[in-house]
């Protein structure tokens, strides 16, 4: 049992890596992070989640040691698996990655050496990437995307080779697709973010999981992110702002259809503009009212979140 990993030490690092379907990078994976944890000489833990995985990755995992495996029920996401290892993380330092093997562990010396310049969350950018034309190409939109909706200071989203400061988590849940914008989420709160260059290597084992289904949920939850960004404290701001100006709309049409009707004589019983009145005055009401309804359901966010969007069924600890 390496001395750096006793477990009644105080842990300094921590690895997290999701896995799905990763039997041929498991093990090597595992190997790279003991080799970079023992070179930093710190208390270490390592953590995999596997999230629902169809081969061999957890029968692998499983005779690994130190290692923590969180066993998934079923697939249920990268970021739900993020998610539970952060949670299960006991290390003053986080460092997250995927585990493809294309990001090398031997880098988060790099983004140690960068927190340690008193940043609290350091993103990795993988300055020339190993991925397919349509991979990149798809990348490279989302990014200009995301620069526009939430504007963060990082060039690279996907790239889950990052390191964070244990008490950035705390308080903070993530759904969705929302791993690719953890700094973003975190930026957005005050937290100092930085980024530095990292080598990315091709696939040698295994089958990318990144398909147009992922694109689409990512542009959702990014659209999500600037509306929280925004008007997470009082989302009554948004549709409430939005219910006024449709009942002024509304108002103003039903105004000027009566004045015509009673003071012009004209006949409206035959012409559109009352009808689009009545759907402007009643949108209004609706909106608004979403609005205060959303309000409370924030609150009620804030003050019961109890669990989570995943089931774990078992979790393994090999010292």
């Amino acid at each position: 049992m390496s001395e750096n990993s006793a477990s009644d030490e105080k842990v300094v690092h921590s690895f997290v890596a999701p896995l799905l379907n990763e039997e041929g990078n498991v093990e090597e994976l595992h190997r790279r992070i003991v080799a970079v944890a023992e070179e930093m000489g710190q208390p270490y833990e390592i953590i995999f989640v596997d999230d629902g995985s169809t081969d061999a990755t957890a029968q692998k995992a499983r005779a690994l040691a130190p290692l923590t495996l969180i066993e998934f029920r079923k697939r249920f996401g990268q970021t739900a698996g993020l998610d539970a290892g952060i949670k299960a993380a006991r290390g003053e330092i986080i460092f997250t990655m995927d585990g493809d093997l294309q990001d090398d562990p031997a880098e988060t010396k790099k983004l140690l050496a960068k927190l340690n310049e008193g940043y609290d969350v350091v993103a990795s950018w993988r300055y020339k990437r190993k991925d397919s034309l349509m991979k990149k190409f798809f990348s490279r939109g989302a990014d200009k995307l995301r620069k526009i909706l939430l504007n963060d200071s990082i060039h690279d989203s996907g790239c889950q080779l990052r390191a964070y400061r244990r008490e950035c988590f705390d308080g903070v849940d993530l759904f969705g697709e929302m791993h690719r914008f953890i700094p973003a989420l975190l930026e957005l709160d005050g937290w100092r973010i930085a980024e530095v260059k990292v080598t990315h290597h091709p696939r040698t084992s295994g089958v990318t999981k990144y398909n147009w289904r992922r694109t689409i949920k990512g542009f959702t939850d990014m659209v999500a992110m600037w509306f929280w960004q925004r008007y997470a404290a009082r989302p009554i701001h948004f549709f409430g702002g939005a219910g006024l100006v449709s009942l002024l709309i509304g108002t103003l049409i039903l105004v000027w259809m009566f004045v015509e009707k009673v003071f012009l004589g004209a006949a409206i019983a035959d012409r559109i503009w009352p009808l689009l009145g009545i759907f402007f005055l009643l949108s209004g009401i609706q909106l608004f009212i979403f609005g205060l309804l959303a309000d409370i359901a924030l609150r009620d966010y804030y003050h019961n979140r109890g669990r989570m969007n995943y089931s774990i069924k078992k979790v393994t600890r090999n010292p």
